[in-house]
């Protein structure tokens, strides 16, 4: 079916901008690509490790909630789980089995 005012049939989708298409030419295509990754993880849903449902998303920075049992967690500014939270997380885990031992 034909849209009268534009004569396209093609809808309004963006090819590889996404979510960065509501900046339209500002910024530089550079900078878009770097806040496409970022807001990208911080509007996605991520696992509770506490219920087990993927129905964790960001409240705030640094501040998640989980909408299946109402945990809030602190994790990073706009993803879950930070690179150095999982070093600390791992190097915990380490030092703990080698005491116990």
């Amino acid at each position: 079916e034909e849209h009268a005012h534009t004569g396209s049939t093609m809808g309004k989708h963006t090819k590889k901008v996404h979510i960065t298409g509501k900046y339209g030419t500002r910024y530089g295509a550079s900078l878009r690509k770097q806040i496409k990754k970022i807001e990208i993880t911080q509007h996605a849903k991520y696992t509770c490790s506490f219920c087990g449902k993927d129905s964790v998303k960001r409240q705030a920075v640094g501040i998640w909630k989980c909408n299946g049992c109402r945990k809030v967690m602190a994790g990073g500014a706009y993803t879950m789980n930070t690179p150095a939270a999982a070093t600390v997380r791992s190097n915990i885990r380490r030092l703990r089995e080698m005491a116990e031992h």
